[in-house]
């Protein structure tokens, strides 16, 4: 079956009437979820970070995960709308205000996943009051502000741009600034492990490209999937084409992400490397679910892409899915994998005496050192993703975010 053709029996299809019941009940269950989520996270403050499985040799965990991927994830809804308008190119059908917004929910989200991993809301205000502008780590608080406030102006701009006050040249720079800030938001965020040279699997120049190359693919398929279900409930009338060209899009992204991966892996596997150690823990010891799981996926999303007959919107769904859930478990291997093995004895403020259990030194220290969350750190997370949602519903119900002929 031709692209022509399965664009034709979709434009013959009824469109679902989008909204009504079926989103109230949307935005209750999110609203639930999300309570639900606070009520933990209050657990969690009155308790302490002890209740979670992190600790001195594991001080990061489930929530800086999910503030990496979902960092990854609100790229895509920002470059594929701005990418278009930033080099005069054609767009994707109206789709940017949708993309922007999903690409916004996804920068809130990264943001609560920090706040519940600091411990305290109250260190919120110390970070700035007592900020070491020396620090990626407050770099990267700075830029991912920026960036959150330029989304909000790009889609704020957008909406007065198809109100005729905006110019096509001011949106045209927003949409600039916009892409720059998205790309180097990214950057910050590798550059907070790449120059820990503590940690072995995170001390690479590559781990910046390696960043926005991930962002570039799960945040296109969340876009790609969301874009799917809103045409399919009748919120978007899009043509089959653009759908088609997000897909093949998406499926050079993977192939240049597993580009990426691969010259990693060679780098550190050829023999005398350093890092024959990390790949032997990848692609055989603890984290080799995540590794196959990643590699696997991603290798079945890009030849669904690639594939026109394969190319059917349920299809790029799964291809979509497969790619996010890949790019999750590439940040699960490159956080808990940088713990295990440590460049240097006792990094940072680890000593004998802050090491829990410590009896046979380091070695025993770190034996069989694996991360898992604890129940109480997944339902705090659960609680963030379903205020994500929340926010991505409460969006599509009350903001004008529907394509308008002057935005196709």
């Amino acid at each position: 079956m031709t692209e022509n053709t399965q664009a034709a029996k979709a434009a013959k299809a009824p469109a679902a009437t989008f909204g009504g019941k079926g989103l109230n009940i949307g935005i209750i269950v999110a609203a639930v979820v999300t309570i639900a989520g606070l009520a933990l996270w209050v657990m969690q403050l009155s308790g302490g970070l002890v209740q979670t499985n992190m600790r001195n040799l594991d001080s990061w965990g489930l929530y800086i995960t999910m503030f990496m991927f979902l960092v990854g994830l609100s790229a895509g809804g920002l470059i594929i709308s701005s990418v278009p308008r930033a080099f005069g190119m054609e767009g994707f059908g109206g789709i940017s205000k949708v993309a922007v917004w999903t690409s916004i929910c996804c920068t809130v989200l990264a943001i609560g996943f920090v706040v519940v991993d600091l411990g305290q809301p109250l260190r919120l205000w110390e970070l700035f009051a007592y900020s070491n502008l020396g620090s990626p780590l407050m770099w990267d608080i700075i830029v991912l502000a920026v960036y959150l406030i330029l989304s909000i102006v790009y889609l704020w701009a957008t909406l007065r741009a198809e109100a005729g006050k905006v110019s096509n040249t001011a949106l045209r720079v927003v949409s600039v600034v916009a892409l720059v800030c998205a790309v180097l938001v990214h950057s910050v965020t590798a550059w907070i492990f790449g120059l820990q040279q503590a940690h072995e699997f995170w001390h690479t120049a590559l781990l910046a490209p390696w960043f926005v190359s991930s962002a570039l693919v799960c945040g296109t398929a969340l876009v790609l999937v969301v874009v799917i279900a809103l045409r399919r409930v009748g919120y978007l009338k899009l043509d089959q084409k653009h759908i088609v060209k997000m897909a093949k899009m998406l499926g050079a992204f993977v192939c240049v992400d597993l580009y990426f991966f691969g010259c990693d892996l060679l780098t550190s596997a050829f023999p005398g490397g350093s890092g024959a150690d990390i790949v032997a823990m990848l692609t055989t010891g603890a984290l080799a679910p995540f590794f196959w799981i990643e590699v696997i996926g991603c290798a079945l999303a890009a030849v669904v892409c690639f594939v026109p007959k394969l190319r059917t919107n349920p299809l790029l769904v799964v291809a979509s899915l497969l790619a996010i859930v890949g790019i999750f478990c590439k940040r699960v291997q490159l956080l808990v994998g940088g713990f295990q093995m440590p460049n240097v004895a006792l990094p940072g403020p680890m000593t004998s005496h802050t090491v829990t259990e410590w009896t046979s030194g380091m070695t025993g220290a770190y034996q069989g050192m694996v991360y898992f969350p604890t129940p109480l750190e997944f339902g705090v997370a659960f609680g963030v993703i379903g205020l994500g949602a929340l926010l991505l519903l409460v969006g599509l119900k009350y903001l004008p975010l529907g394509p308008v002929e002057a935005s196709r």
